[in-house]
């Protein structure tokens, strides 16, 4: 297994992305590529792997981490060849994917998964790594939905507070993106007092656009399994599971 390197309190800061090579991964590594780049910190590819047939000779177990670390190889590649300068890191590990990138989530500023890998079914929403990470992470959990690039829209939309009595771990998590991306926020909540302590962010009353940015959501009040599917599977871009204090 190959850790972060991170260790003290000091290097808390950076992002994980979950990628296991899937086109909903690129779609993932382009969001978390944004993100690494507009923070400002190095972003860490996670990429776990297992046997899946009981015992085996190691010799086999040999050949399918060598495929899994391959796959690790091609992502962090990417990245590093198409970023601005991102440092890029990786972690292999041999065991759950969920667990590993929850585990992972507790030193890191912000999770990036797809909305499903390869291993989820076809007709899937959401797949089980996605929703378990969502559900459990320790930090903000950006879920990409949709295969292929991001496409980078002249006109981008405002960042959608879903939540009407948002959490203020919600709002900032909100207001943090609309400042870092110069777009505005947008919310059936008031957000008066927030909109005063933050001048750069516009604020706009409404429901949400078809051309949203992205969306973020509490994640107790979301009740992941249930309102946070259904709002996967209808929104229009990604969703920010955000854990309220």
């Amino acid at each position: 297994m190959t850790s972060c390197p991170w260790k003290g309190p000091e290097d808390m800061d950076h992002i994980v992305l979950g990628y296991d090579g899937s086109d909903f991964a690129m779609q993932a590594l382009d969001w978390a590529l944004d993100e690494a780049e507009l923070r400002k910190l190095p972003l860490t590819l996670a990429h776990a792997w297992q046997w899946p047939y009981g015992d085996a000779e190691e010799e086999a177990k040999a050949h399918l981490r060598k495929a899994a670390d391959h796959v690790l190889w091609h992502g962090a590649e990417c990245a590093r060849s198409t970023s601005s300068g991102v440092q890029v890191e990786t972690d292999l590990y041999e065991g759950s994917a969920a667990q590993r990138l929850v585990e992972l989530s507790g030193d890191a500023t912000l999770v990036v998964v797809g909305s499903r890998g390869l291993s989820a079914l076809p007709r899937a929403v959401v797949g089980s790594v996605a929703g378990y990470v969502a559900a459990h992470a320790e930090c903000p959990v950006i879920v990409v939905r949709g295969p292929g690039p991001l496409p980078a829209p002249t006109d981008p939309g405002p960042i959608v507070v879903a939540d009407r009595e948002p959490d203020a771990s919600v709002v900032e998590f909100a207001f943090g993106e609309a400042a870092l991306r110069q777009v505005p926020v947008s919310a059936s909540a008031d957000l008066t007092e927030w909109a005063a302590s933050h001048p750069e962010v516009r604020v706009q009353a409404g429901e949400a656009p078809d051309h949203a940015t992205l969306m973020v959501v509490g994640r107790r009040r979301a009740a992941w399994f249930g309102a946070a599917d259904s709002l996967l599977q209808h929104a229009p871009c990604p969703v920010a599971v955000v854990s309220e204090r």
